[in-house]
């Protein structure tokens, strides 16, 4: 697994949803917060976007935009004051609407994923509470397989055909990648003063993430992890720390944490599996390093994720 994949997989829960706003004439439609990250990518027509906190924007047709932190806003035709935003029809109930003579038609493809903020990677905790990426008009667009995704979705969101049940989540986790990808690589996403996507534009860092990424629980020391990536354990060090956050064995620490909590979120595998996988020898050590940092035992964290009915018995295996 790579950084990005990892991030996304360790918070997302259940399966994210799609559907097709067709509207025109006057409209405004709000959604509340949530708990996940939603996105819209304006089809046919325009819109403004109203956030709750931070300035209004302008959807043009083939412009996306992921709002990752389930922030709430307003959807509407043109900029809206307070009084009109206060009287915005919940998004739920509005449906197509027929045409209007005259008044140009609106299609939006809106979607959701569910998240567990609990333990969010500090990649995904970075993102801005907006990311838009307009289309480019004249030129080469900068991100083709965004589009291509986004092409996709929209066919199958529009016209459902036999395995679209199978297609549509797996487009919308493509989908997802590559707004989260073109945030970390293009500088004009306003990603440039931060933190994570210059530690994965630096290969020695990269190269580091991949490492503990792709074997979380091989027996890794400072050295030996400097020495694969090419450079001093001191170099590895200084660049990692100051792009990451943490140094390399301290997040080494937190994510083979954090893996440990998505597995036992997911799977009922002994503890002694668990554990194997994110590199502790045994269940004690990795009760030990676990409730340090999640404040519970892995078996009553288990025991809150999962039904009700593996509870009990699994609540024991602390």
């Amino acid at each position: 697994m790579d950084v990005v994949s990892d991030a996304i997989a360790a918070v997302r829960t259940g399966s994210p949803s799609v559907n097709r706003l067709r509207v025109n004439g006057t409209w405004c439609v709000r959604l509340e917060p949530y708990e996940g990250a939603g996105f819209h990518v304006a089809l046919t027509g325009g819109c403004w976007l109203l956030p709750d906190t931070g300035p209004a924007l302008t959807l043009r047709p083939g412009d996306a935009v992921l709002l990752p932190h389930g922030a709430g806003h307003v959807l509407a035709d043109a900029p809206a004051d307070a009084a009109r935003v206060a009287r915005a029809a919940p998004f739920e109930t509005v449906g197509d609407r027929p045409p209007r003579s005259g008044a140009p038609a609106v299609e939006l493809l809106c979607g959701k994923y569910r998240l567990d903020r609990s333990h969010t990677h500090p990649l995904l905790a970075e993102l801005p509470d907006v990311v838009h990426l307009p289309r480019e008009g004249a030129g080469a667009d900068p991100h083709p397989e965004l589009r291509s995704a986004i092409a996709l979705l929209a066919r199958e969101a529009g016209s459902p055909g036999p395995g679209s049940c199978a297609a549509v989540p797996s487009l919308l986790d493509l989908l997802l990648v590559y707004m989260i990808r073109a945030w970390t690589t293009d500088p004009a996403t306003g990603s440039g003063s931060a933190r994570w996507p210059a530690a994965l534009a630096d290969p020695v860092v990269t190269e580091a993430l991949r490492l503990l990424h792709g074997d979380p629980a091989a027996p890794w020391t400072a050295g030996l992890l400097a020495t694969r990536s090419g450079v001093s354990r001191a170099t590895l060090g200084r660049r990692f720390t100051a792009l990451v956050g943490r140094p390399p064995m301290a997040y080494l620490t937190w994510w083979r944490m954090t893996r440990a909590a998505t597995l036992l979120r997911t799977a009922d595998a002994p503890l002694e599996s668990v554990a194997r996988q994110v590199g502790y020898g045994t269940p004690y050590a990795l009760s030990h390093a676990f409730r340090r940092e999640f404040g519970v035992t892995p078996g009553r964290y288990r025991a809150g994720h999962l039904p009700r009915a593996h509870s009990t018995s699994l609540a024991k295996q602390s």
